[in-house]
């Protein structure tokens, strides 16, 4: 792809540091060290967030009491939805991936703010312990869902208003990131990498940047509304004081749905990545991939309230919030189309990092089909509050971003460490994840749809064997994510040697030594081709090296 001139170092970033110790790292402003700073968070906080779903479908196994009463039931749903939402999928791709290789695709020594960039992380910090501590302070653990619908929200004792401050503090992590790779993106790109030569995964975390920068604020805006109304009784959203929940609702979605592809986007530009090294392909369809990334940021902005189509909207917006929820559609559709062109009479080759490429594509395009269900308000109607709604969300969110987390773990941490996992066990620690998410989610989907609510700490007897099988699959899955983890962290501290290029690919992060320098290059590249040009390689046939 280029000429690139690395400056020599055995360990690369990882040995080197302005200040000895940990304080090398909390006080770097390399933008690979931030990047991996936030990667130990945020997998931090998803270990906390799987353990507290796995007690809620443990609760859930049988009708009535198991193990937690009704309240702390409450809070668990509540925790898990927030720590997995706000402190894992929205910053787990951009915030880590995103930081550590953004500057090396763009042939760039580091991100155009790089104080700013520490900043983001240290606020994410704050945010996430303000939001643990929230957990044993005040009343006691949030109790509202991960949405914080008032008035309940204004209402209940427990302590919303430390986790509404931690959200708040957050979304300004959010919003200096996306800032910092808009700038870093128009700004900081090497001779010859017009826009037609930027990766995909770079066409994805531009999409998310103005996402993260023009919807973030709303959400900021709206729980400070909160918080200024559960602290001085304000009348803003509460009725009882001539507020509107509604407006409310509005105010979140308007966010929240936006925020979906915050956490959806950077996990197609990763798909986008694994799928021509693992096919030894060109992409198919460049720019229909990288437009198709702008429009759904756009058109997903335009959506929100298909969340709310039982709130009494009137058929009118109806209408027309359902039809703009079936165009997002489209631009999605592209992606799924052409990854699987770009796997047709490719040289496939099933390292783990395509296995779950392969699984977001399954997972995500059920995801998908599903929630055209909701999109479509005559059935949104019927499932709506319901199981039905869990399982689609988690199939989009963990089926897709979380697969796609994984894939990027597989994928790029050899580069990062320098050193291999075992990809015996990584295959079936990926088998172990895909049958458990799946017997866990689509239990949950049928549940909904034979008239489960969701949120209930109890049910009837009917859901019982729905519910079990459920509850196994969640163990089925925690096997799997112990697996994965155990043999990522093996092999990242005592692995074979990686080698430079392991997976053969063509992009620039695969052109400088394992771990990356600190500075990426010790001159600037010069590139003379786009990054999926596999025309070097010896054919067979017409596609396949």
């Amino acid at each position: 792809m280029s000429e690139t001139h690395a400056i020599p170092n055995d360990r690369g970033f990882l040995a080197d540091g302005k200040y000895p110790g940990i304080f090398g790292w909390i006080f770097s402003t390399d933008h690979k060290r931030i990047g991996l700073l936030y990667l130990y968070s945020v997998m931090t906080m998803f270990s906390v967030g799987v353990i507290l779903g796995l007690l809620v479908r443990l609760e859930l196994i049988a009708p009535g009491e198991t193990i937690v009463t009704a309240q702390t039931y409450n809070a668990l749903f509540t925790l898990h939805g927030v720590i997995m939402i706000f402190l894992f999928i929205i910053p787990g791709l951009p915030a880590a991936f995103g930081n550590i290789f953004l500057p090396i695709h763009l042939g760039a020594r580091d991100v155009a703010f790089p104080r700013l960039n520490l900043f983001s992380w240290w606020l994410y910090l704050t945010g996430a312990l303000l939001a643990v501590t929230a957990l044993f302070t005040g009343g006691g653990p949030p109790d509202t869902g991960w949405t914080f619908y008032v008035p309940f929200s204004v209402h209940t004792t427990t302590n919303v208003s430390l986790a509404t401050v931690a959200v708040f503090i957050l979304g300004f992590s959010s919003i200096l990131t996306g800032l910092n790779f808009i700038v870093t993106t128009h700004r900081m790109r090497a001779p010859g990498i017009t826009w037609g030569r930027l990766t995909l995964f770079v066409w994805t975390l531009y999409a998310t940047a103005w996402v993260q920068v023009l919807a973030t604020p709303i959400l900021g805006i709206t729980v400070a509304l909160v918080f200024l109304e559960r602290i001085l009784n304000l009348g803003l959203f509460d009725p009882a004081r001539g507020g509107d929940p509604i407006m409310y609702q509005h105010l979140f979605w308007i966010y929240s749905h936006p925020a979906v592809y915050i956490m959806i986007l950077p996990g197609m530009g990763v798909i986008s990545e694994v799928i021509p090294v693992f096919a030894r392909k060109h992409i198919f369809g460049y720019w229909a991939m990288a437009i198709s990334g702008l429009a759904i940021a756009f058109a997903g902005s335009l959506v929100w309230a298909h969340h709310m189509f039982v709130s009494g909207m009137s058929d009118t917006a109806i209408f027309v919030f359902s039809l703009l929820t079936f165009i997002v559609a489209i631009p999605s559709a592209v992606k799924v189309f052409n990854w699987v062109a770009t796997l047709y009479k490719g040289s496939i080759s099933l390292e783990a990092p395509l296995l779950y490429a392969l699984s977001f594509i399954l997972l995500f395009s059920i995801g998908g089909l599903t929630g055209l269900v909701l999109g479509a308000a005559a059935t949104d109607v019927h499932v709506t509050d319901t199981d039905f709604v869990v399982g689609h969300f988690h199939y989009v969110m963990f089926g897709g971003t979380g697969m796609a987390f994984f894939a990027a773990l597989h994928y790029w941490l050899p580069k990062v460490y320098g050193r291999l996992y075992n990809k015996r066990v990584a295959a079936w620690a990926w088998g172990f994840i895909l049958v458990g998410f799946n017997i866990l989610y689509f239990s949950m989907m049928v549940l909904g749809l034979r008239g489960m609510p969701r949120r209930y700490y109890d049910y009837v007897p009917e859901f019982t064997n729905l519910n079990v099988l459920a509850t196994v699959g969640s163990w089925i899955l925690a096997v799997g994510l112990i697996t994965m983890f155990v043999n990522l962290i093996r092999g990242m501290r005592s692995g074979p040697p990686a080698g430079d290029n392991p997976w053969g690919g063509k992009t620039l992060e695969w052109a400088i030594p394992s771990p990356p320098p600190t500075e990426n290059f010790l001159e600037i590249p010069v590139v003379t081709r786009g990054p999926y040009d596999y025309s070097d390689e010896i054919v067979d046939g017409e596609n396949g090296p």
